[in-house]
């Protein structure tokens, strides 16, 4: 319905919750001149708004509070914290600003909304955004940044961060980690490594090998090919789950 925008950092999904048909059509009208919009869908009932809550995630309610069955503001309650969109008031009613404070509501529009203050407050949700996502990719760097193996070398204890390990090595009671740094080899064993690991970044590719799947570039001729130019073999019995993993 919406416009959508080719910048993911401030496109937004939204949904228009109002009984009164004038007054989702008048949303929507509004809707369609922001480009960072896209309006999901037009709901009469909290009801209808739930069935796409439940489907997808959404990142702003446009919510009129008064309707029947359910209030928008009893709506809300509902709602996880964690699962909670942007939510900006549409109503008639101003006694309910101090509710939508008590809410945290992003703000609250009173009706007959006009375009000028309409558009304010999706660039306020837009903000709103672009702050959570940058938080959110502080904090996924921070705990890449932090992750690390404790690893004993030649009496000696070294931090190795995992986002330095390109591939892991057995032999026979030792292992060696091929890092971005340089080579450290200790007495571990591969099965250990491969439980503490974490599965979403490195993958058991033969009895030997552990790689970290970020540095695979490509499959070929039974091996794997790195982005440093280096081939590593592909065990028989874990080829057919490697390459679905990695390749699809």
């Amino acid at each position: 319905m919406g416009k959508t925008n080719t910048d993911p950092m401030t496109n937004l999904t939204c949904l228009i919750i109002d009984d009164e048909q004038m007054a989702r059509d008048l949303l929507l009208a509004y809707a369609n001149t922001i480009p960072q919009l896209t309006v999901i869908a037009c709901c009469r009932s909290t009801r209808d708004a739930k069935q796409y809550l439940q489907q997808q995630p959404i990142d702003l309610l446009l919510l009129d509070i008064q309707m029947p069955q359910q209030t928008g503001i009893e709506l809300l309650q509902e709602l996880q914290p964690a699962e909670q969109p942007l939510i900006i008031f549409t109503t008639a009613y101003s006694h309910f600003a101090i509710k939508g404070f008590e809410l945290q509501v992003l703000d609250y529009l009173l009706k007959p909304i006009l375009l000028e203050r309409f558009e304010q407050a999706i660039q306020k949700a837009i903000t709103a955004k672009e702050t959570q996502q940058k938080a959110a990719q502080f904090d996924a760097n921070m705990e890449q940044e932090e992750a690390f193996l404790l690893v004993h070398s030649e009496h000696k204890h070294h931090k190795i961060r995992l986002q330095d390990i390109i591939y892991i090595e057995s032999l026979k009671e030792y292992v060696r980690y091929h890092t971005t740094t340089g080579r450290i080899m200790e007495h571990n064993t591969m099965k250990k490594l491969e439980s503490e690991l974490p599965s979403k970044d490195f993958l058991r590719i033969h009895r030997s090998y552990i790689v970290a799947i970020a540095a695979v570039k490509s499959y070929e001729n039974g091996s794997l090919i790195l982005h440093s130019g280096q081939t590593l073999p592909l065990g028989k019995t874990y080829k057919k789950e490697v390459v679905e993993q990695l390749f699809g």
